[in-house]
């Protein structure tokens, strides 16, 4: 697991060791171990190294036999040894032990071809001197980050967007598109980034970069086609035995591997199937809603395995957020991302690699949200327009379970979920922005995704949209930015290729059904724990902001951003406040509204208040705290 960063048609700065070096160490923190670079005067490429593998021999940049081709790679290939051996066969020559260079071979012998083959999480690139062609590829699910960007002619791109800065030709300016799209989702969703002119490679794509041209493919995509002719226990049974092979393929390493744990069941399985010696949790001295320790603490003694864990301190949460949204690259209001750092921070004091249970949910059915198509299906068979009368008369009443069915289901489908988080409508952030751009509305973000399935269930469909725009704009980009911040690798079996292709063939019935979410996954679960934490209803990460922001203490410090410069260039501050005070007075539970703009603010500040930004580059030589 690492970093790295690098550039092409760069004019003058493509001799610049300085700014190519300044360029790495902003990323230090995602591979402390080493660091190699590589100048050619036409591209230079920059490698900070995690060593997990082939732990003496694994320097990169990587070269090829004739030094034609060069590789940077950020992940972990856990059917390496197999295609090696293939490569070994048709007369590669390989130079070191590590599952990077099969990649550079593999490129050699099969072309795009490779990427089909590959089981793993991967970003990387190959520089082809003869024919002056860039190459990269990001992994099927995103579980690795990919940026680039194009400024004064020349390509910059790498694992993390800060390093961007560094270099002469980066022009830093706010995306306020990105902003907009934001207050929806709480995240920057599709293509674009908080930067103008940045851009994420979407997974499962390839691009071929040559002549100043980029040309993007997508190579892979996730087909739902369920199989109804078999029973529950065949796919139990299926799951068992696929997440098995997974988990084993995941703990390929030359260092320990240990697991997280929380109260729910998807780490829980993991932590129960891997046969690890360390599990981490993390929670809040905020009462029992907010702590899972006890819940991972008593599994821990039935697997039996050593737990560690953290109470974090109010004091720890808000201390350390501007921090947190510096490492992130873009805002993500996410409150969870601050307990995964913790527990990521605490994982790093001990080992290297951990699993974790990401995607779990996108791909067996296991949000709660996920059940409300199947609630009170009588109700769908009232002709639409009735519907969405008795929805907007409702929109007017005091919000309550009721009431807000009666909302939801007056919207179709591609209108009313467009993910896990809905935070301001395309009407409220209009009301709530000063500012005025043409981003794209919610259902236009989703509809690529919505048209891709159009023939499924709705299930099928929600479940669609996450694995494409939610779990890749909040779930993975926390679990990768926040692991590395804390320099550790994160490994998520639940996101591998054959868990995918067997998640597929499942039934509606056996993913969502009335009795649980996620139904066939915990029965294979409850084989190995018991139903305490099999069954345990889908929670997230409890984080206690809602309670903090009825604090003074707390209250006044958002409230002081919302009045701030930067919420009086961006926003109407007396809304932002109303939001805030109906949230303190108990009229409204707004904390997430509250949560997603003032984590905007605060991550403003990290990128575009120079004094803060130029601090953080006189600390790449210190591990974050």
């Amino acid at each position: 697991m690492c970093g790295f960063v690098g550039y092409i048609d760069g004019g003058e700065t493509q001799l610049m060791e300085p700014v190519l070096h300044a360029m790495a160490d902003r990323i230090r923190h995602r591979g402390p171990d080493d660091a190699d670079y590589y100048m050619d005067g036409e591209i230079s490429l920059g490698f900070r190294r995690l060593s997990i593998i082939d732990l003496e021999g694994g320097r990169q940049p990587i070269l090829n036999e004739d030094k034609s081709k060069v590789l940077m790679f950020n992940g972990e290939i856990y059917n390496y040894q197999s295609l090696r051996e293939d490569l070994l066969k048709a007369g590669h020559v390989f130079t070191t032990k590590t599952d990077s260079e099969v990649l550079l071979h593999g490129f050699e012998e099969y072309g795009t071809d490779l990427l089909n083959k590959l089981r793993g999480m991967f970003a990387f690139i190959i520089w082809d001197k003869n024919t002056k062609t860039l190459f990269g590829a990001r992994d099927y699910f995103g579980i690795k980050p990919f940026y680039y960007a194009k400024m004064q002619g020349t390509l910059m791109f790498g694992s993390e967007i800060k390093s961007f800065v560094e270099h002469p030709h980066f022009k830093r300016e706010l995306n306020e598109r990105a902003l907009e799209g934001y207050l929806s989702f709480q995240y920057s969703p599709g293509y674009e980034t908080f930067f103008k002119n940045v851009y994420k490679l979407p997974p499962a794509h390839y691009f071929f970069y040559k002549d100043g041209k980029m040309d993007i493919q997508r190579y892979w995509i996730p087909e739902f086609n369920a199989e109804e002719d078999k029973p529950l226990e065949y796919w139990v049974d299926e799951i068992e035995k696929t997440f098995d092979d997974s988990v084993n393929a995941h703990k390929i390493a030359d260092v320990e591997v240990g697991s997280f744990l929380s109260s729910g069941v998807d780490s829980s399985y993991v932590a129960c199937s891997a046969d690890v010696d360390k599990t981490f949790t993390v929670g809040f001295d905020n009462g029992e809603k907010y702590n899972e320790i006890s819940y991972a603490k008593e599994l821990s003694e039935l697997i039996p395995v050593k737990n560690y864990s953290k109470t974090i301190t109010p004091e720890e949460f808000w201390g350390n957020f501007g921090k947190i949204q510096y490492h992130m690259d873009e805002p993500l209001a996410d409150p969870s991302a601050v307990a995964l750092y913790f527990v990521c921070n605490t994982a790093s004091k001990y080992l290297k690699v951990v699993m974790s249970g990401e995607g779990a949910d996108e791909i067996f059915g296991g949000y709660n949200i996920y059940k409300e198509p199947l609630a009170v299906p009588a109700y769908d068979k009232i002709p639409f327009p009735i519907r969405r009368f008795i929805g907007k008369i409702a929109s007017h009443l005091p919000k309550k379970s009721g009431i807000n069915f009666l909302i939801r289901r007056g919207k179709k489908l591609e209108d009313r979920f467009i993910g896990n988080a809905y935070m301001f409508t395309e009407e409220e952030r209009k009301k709530l922005l000063k500012i005025k751009t043409d981003a794209p509305s919610p259902a236009e973000v989703v509809k690529p995704f919505y048209d891709r399935v159009k023939d499924k269930d709705p299930v099928t469909k929600m479940q669609f949209v996450d694995l494409n725009a939610w779990m890749v704009g909040d779930i993975l980009l926390k679990a990768d930015k926040m692991s590395m911040a804390n320099s550790l690798e994160v490994r998520v079996p639940f996101l591998d290729k054959k868990i995918m292709e067997l998640a597929e063939r499942i039934p509606l019935k056996y993913r969502v059904n009335d009795e649980n979410t996620k139904f066939a996954m915990r029965k294979a679960a409850l084989r190995r724990m018991p139903e305490k934490w099999a069954g345990k209803k889908k929670l997230g990460f409890p984080v206690p902001t809602r309670v903090w922001l009825k604090e003074d203490k707390y209250y006044n410090i958002v409230k002081e951003k919302f009045t701030g410069e930067v919420a009086q260039k961006y926003f109407n501050t007396d809304m932002l406040v109303k939001l805030l005070d109906d949230h303190k007075n108990g009229k409204a539970d707004n904390s997430r509204r509250v949560w997603t703009v003032y984590t905007f603010l605060v991550w403003y500040d990290q990128f575009f208040n120079d004094d803060i930004l130029n601090g953080y580059a006189e600390h790449t030589d210190a591990k974050t705290a």
